[in-house]
C-alpha cells in the first residue's frame, strides 16, 4: 500500500492514544483508533478502556456520535485489527461498517484466534477499503512494541518477561549486606514505576522482601489497575506484616512449601498461596509462567535478586532485560545474575543492545535476546 503524509500521522495518533491504554486495559491489547469524516477532518480519537469496557473503535464512535459527527465516508485509523467476535463487548468491525466508513487503515493484524485475518475480511466484505500496513514498516513495529506482552501470550502461550535491575558502573547490584535502596537516583526510580505499570504482574523473590521490604506497587505514576505482586518464596518465609502484602493491588505467593499453618497465616494477611513446583525443591519457573499465562498475565515485570535473576536466565524464560546503570562504584556486592559457572565465553547468555537512553544521572540500557 501507498501510505500518504496523512496516514502516517493519523496512525502516529494513534499509537499515542494506545499508549493511553497501558495500566488501564489489561488483560486487553492497547489500541488506539482516529476518526475522520469523508473531508479528512478528525473527529473523534478512541483508545481501548478497562476490560469489558469499549475497545479503542468503540470508544471513539461513542464520542463521534455525542458530537453528532457524519462519519459517512470517512476513514479509521487503528493500531490493530478491529475484533471480529462478541466477547465481553461487541464486533468492532461491525461497528465500524454501520457507522458508513468507507476506509480503514489497520497498523498490524491481531493473532488472537477469533480475529486473526477475520476482522480485515468482514470489512472488506461489507465494501470498505482496507489497508494494512506491511509488516515490516516502523508504525507497525511501533505497534507491535505496545502490544508486546499480548502479542506474546497469543502466539507463543506465555508472558512476555522483563527482568529489570539498577547497578554500579562496576557491575554491583547490593552491598555485601544486601541492602539497594537506592543505587540510581529519583528520576530513573519513577521511570522504573512506568515500567511496572506496563506489567500485568510485578515479581519478586523472598531474598529482595527480607531485605528491602518493598511494595512494589505503582506509585509514581499514574495508573487505573495496579499489577499483581507475585513472590517467589519456596519456603512460605514471607512476613505477615511484608509490606508488598498490603493494599492495594493483590499478592501471590509461589511455593514449595506444605507448611499449612504459614499458607493459612499468609492468606489471613492477604496473600494467596500457590503450590507450584515439588516440596522441598525451588518453585518451578516454567510451571510458575504458564499458570500466570492461565490468568491471563501478558507481561511479568521481574525485579529481584542475583539468585532468582540467575534461576530466571538459565531457565531461559527471559525475553528483555532493562538495567539501570549509576555512576558509583560499590567495589564489591552481588552482581546481575548468579548462575553457572560457565567455561567457555561461548556459553554466556549473549543479549543484543535495544535501546540506551540517559534517565536524568543514570543510564537505561535495554536489551533483548539476538
Amino acid at each position: 500500500m501507498n501510505l500518504s503524509g496523512i496516514d502516517e500521522s493519523r496512525l502516529q495518533l494513534a499509537l499515542a492514544l494506545a499508549e493511553k491504554s497501558i495500566g488501564l486495559s489489561d488483560p486487553n491489547p492497547r489500541v488506539g483508533c482516529v476518526l475522520a469524516d469523508r473531508e479528512g477532518v478528525v473527529r473523534a480519537e478512541g483508545w481501548t478502556q478497562h476490560a469489558g469496557g469499549p475497545h479503542a473503535e468503540a470508544h471513539a464512535l461513542h464520542l463521534a456520535e455525542q458530537a453528532g459527527a457524519d462519519l459517512r465516508g470517512g476513514t479509521a485509523w487503528v493500531t490493530l485489527e478491529p475484533c471480529a467476535h462478541h466477547g465481553r463487548t461487541p464486533p468492532c468491525c461491525d461497528a465500524l461498517t454501520r457507522a458508513g466508513l468507507s476506509r480503514v487503515v489497520v497498523a498490524i493484524r491481531d493473532p488472537f484466534p477469533q480475529v486473526a485475518g477475520e476482522g480485515l475480511r468482514r470489512l472488506a466484505a461489507a465494501g470498505l477499503q482496507v489497508d494494512l500496513l506491511p509488516a515490516d514498516h516502523p508504525l507497525a513495529t511501533q505497534a507491535r512494541e505496545i502490544n508486546i506482552g499480548f502479542l506474546s501470550h497469543v502466539e507463543r502461550g506465555r508472558p512476555w518477561v522483563r527482568l529489570k535491575v539498577a547497578m554500579s558502573i562496576d557491575g554491583r547490584t547490593a552491598l555485601p549486606n544486601g541492602r539497594s535502596q537506592w543505587i540510581t537516583g529519583p528520576a530513573a526510580r519513577h521511570d522504573t514505576h512506568a515500567w511496572r505499570r506496563r506489567a500485568s504482574a510485578v515479581l519478586t523473590g523472598i531474598g529482595t522482601v527480607l531485605a528491602d521490604r518493598p511494595r512494589l506497587d505503582v506509585r509514581l505514576v499514574e495508573t487505573a489497575l495496579q499489577p499483581l505482586r507475585v513472590i517467589v518464596d519456596s519456603a512460605l518465609r514471607t512476613p505477615t506484616d511484608a509490606p508488598i502484602l498490603a493494599p492495594p493491588g493483590k499478592c501471590l505467593i509461589a511455593t514449595t512449601s506444605v507448611d499449612r499453618a504459614r499458607a493459612d497465616a499468609l492468606r489471613a494477611a492477604g496473600a494467596e498461596v500457590l503450590v507450584s513446583g515439588l516440596p522441598g525443591q525451588r518453585v518451578d519457573l516454567h510451571e510458575l509462567v504458564k499458570t500466570l499465562a492461565r490468568r491471563q498475565v501478558n507481561e511479568v515485570h521481574v525485579e529481584a535478586g542475583a539468585v532468582l535473576n540467575g534461576a530466571w536466565m538459565a531457565a531461559g524464560l527471559v525475553d528483555e532485560l532493562i538495567v539501570y546503570l549509576a555512576p558509583k562504584v560499590l567495589g564489591s556486592g552481588p552482581a546481575i545474575a548468579q548462575f553457572g559457572p560457565i567455561e567457555q565465553l561461548e556459553q554466556a547468555v549473549a543479549w543484543r543492545l535495544q535501546e540506551a537512553v540517559v534517565v536524568a544521572g543514570d543510564l537505561r540500557l535495554r536489551f533483548r535476546q539476538p
